[in-house]
């Protein structure tokens, strides 16, 4: 098969052949998602290792013959595959992993989870977008080219991705073998179906814990309430402080500017965050920028009596837990520590406050510049046909800062099967079976466009 320079007619000629590749490539998604491989706590270790397995197998039967297995403390293995491309080719490193989250409450799902269900042009299961779609990516890459690719790929599927493991601060410590010109981390998707969306940032996250401390012991709230220190009520104060009338973010220094690629619309967003009707959203300005590229503050916890539980009594200690999300580029320590100075500076009632900063992660922004964004972005619009755009993701991704920091020099890429309607995490998890094909058209293209144009460059 010749791989020329990318037109249309051998855009067509790119589609046809994946088409003919569909069939037993969603065979081999049902059978992956078979596999029940959760890496969390408490369930077993086998189906993830069964998980593994099959990724191997997958990749033997295309010819790989240089598979490693990274095994550090306390985490499942990850698989590291070679495959040589001509010499002097560019480097390219795929990304996804094979474990998923737990199916959750069974009573929610229409389908089976662990059992690939094909309705209505999409698949649904757990793992199907995420991320265990996104291998078929890269292994109908390998098909595509007979195991010969134009490039030299360095596959990486990652085995405990959803609970956090060691592998997440391990490239840098091996560099050399995560040493790429480009990397294409499959674990995101398009904005909804039908719109090519490469994510370009990822908001980074902490966590800050407040306490109030007002009495030694609860006290009986007819004895005492009304001038005794309620340490609910200044907490509650304290919380309130936090954003405006509006719903904004109050807290000074914390970054936020207009996003300027594509975002949900108003219902899209109600419907996916499931609004209820009459209620509100939060904040001012255009939704990109309260999601994506500004601040959000989040109470993810808080110890106060429970009603059902609850005594006549003034309470002596009550803490929460927030989240902050940090503008991509803001540096994640220096926006924490605004917020903490924020809290310290507070006396609400008059009482202090205890503040106790916690994990943090500086998010992501990707380079728009480089020419592999740029082959990445064509390469999708010509899979689509329809203009691709740019998106950003609310959570963290710890292993893409720790691969920028391994190889400085390499253009990262986000992109994958899932969209905004994939459901992840949640019952009902899909795919669209015309996503997975048209992302692996884009993959095929940006391989091949890659390719020449480094030779180009070369001559």
């Amino acid at each position: 098969m010749s791989h020329s320079t990318p037109h249309p007619s051998h855009v067509k000629s790119v589609r046809d052949h994946v088409q003919e590749l569909m069939p037993q490539l969603t065979q081999d998604l049902a059978n992956y998602v078979a596999i029940p491989g959760v890496a969390f706590p408490g369930y077993p270790p086998e189906a993830i290792q069964e998980a593994h397995d099959f990724v191997v197998s997958l990749l033997r039967a295309e010819g790989v013959t240089d598979i490693q297995k990274i095994e550090l403390p306390n985490t499942s293995p990850a698989v590291f595959a070679t495959i040589p491309g001509p010499e002097g080719a560019p480097t390219v490193l795929l990304y996804t992993h094979y474990d998923v989250v737990p199916e959750g409450n069974t009573a929610e799902w229409k389908t089976p989870a662990f059992t690939a269900t094909p309705k209505d042009g999409v698949i649904y299961g757990r793992g199907t977008a995420d991320s265990k779609g996104n291998f078929l990516l890269h292994l109908g890459a390998l098909r595509y080219f007979g195991g010969k690719p134009p490039v030299t790929l360095k596959i990486v599927v990652e085995g405990q991705e959803e609970f956090g493991s060691a592998f997440d601060a391990y490239p840098p410590l091996a560099p050399e073998l995560f040493a790429a010109d480009a990397m294409i981390i499959a674990d995101v998707g398009n904005i909804r179906p039908g719109v090519p969306t490469v994510t370009v940032a990822l908001r980074g996250a902490a966590t800050v814990d407040v306490e109030v401390n007002t009495l030694a012991n609860p006290k009986h709230s007819g004895m005492f309430g009304g001038a005794a220190p309620d340490s609910v009520l200044v907490l509650l104060h304290a919380l309130a402080a936090l954003h405006n009338k509006n719903g904004d973010v109050a807290v000074p220094g914390l970054r936020r500017n207009e996003w300027q690629g594509t975002t949900y619309t108003a219902e899209e967003f109600r419907e996916l965050a499931e609004i209820l009707p009459g209620v509100p959203e939060f904040g001012t300005g255009d939704l990109g920028q309260r999601i994506w590229s500004g601040p959000a503050i989040s109470v993810i916890g808080i110890d106060i009596p429970s009603v059902d539980r609850s005594l006549n009594a003034v309470s002596a200690h009550t803490r929460a837990r927030l989240n902050l999300r940090v503008h991509p580029e803001q540096d994640v320590h220096e926006a924490q520590q605004a917020l903490v100075s924020f809290l310290e500076d507070l006396t609400p009632l008059g009482v202090p406050l205890t503040v106790i900063p916690g994990e943090a992660g500086n998010g992501y922004a990707a380079r728009t510049d480089g020419t592999a964004f740029k082959l990445l972005s064509g390469a999708m619009t010509d899979a689509w046909e329809a203009e691709a755009t740019t998106a950003a993701a609310g959570g963290s991704i710890p292993l893409v800062n720790s691969l920028q920091e391994a190889v400085p020099g390499a253009e990262i890429l986000l992109f994958g099967v899932a969209d905004g309607f994939s459901a992840i995490h949640a019952p009902n998890e899909r795919v669209v079976i015309t996503e997975i094909e048209n992302s692996l058209l884009a993959e095929i293209l940006f391989l091949e466009r890659l390719a020449e144009t480094s030779a180009a460059s070369n001559s």
